[in-house]
């Protein structure tokens, strides 16, 4: 599997300044940056609605909550499996019972 590209603030304005500026089409611009040009158009939307309060920040939560929020998620996924080999235990000794 390949690893997710990541690009700078810096460079995504400039990527945004050279769409709006340059004479070349979107396509080969895109090309010629190494990214999609769907993402060329996203990153400009990004910097008409927020401006230079744009690429903020990679967007993850901050590790504490992150490593909370893992924890509780391995915790409730062996809650879960207790809770079915449960079930099926007592579904087994009640059909010996009839």
């Amino acid at each position: 599997m390949t690893k997710r590209k990541t690009f700078t603030r810096e460079f995504k304005f400039e990527a945004v300044r050279l769409l709006e500026q340059s004479d070349k089409t979107p396509t080969d611009l895109a090309a010629d940056l190494g990214v999609r040009r769907n993402q060329l158009y996203k990153w400009q939307e990004q910097v008409r609605q927020e401006g230079e309060d744009a690429f903020r920040g990679s967007g993850r939560r901050p590790l504490d909550q992150s490593d909370e929020l893992t924890r509780l998620r391995k915790e409730l996924a062996e809650v879960k499996q207790e809770r079915d080999i449960l079930k099926k235990a007592a579904a087994y000794f009640a059909k010996e019972l009839k």
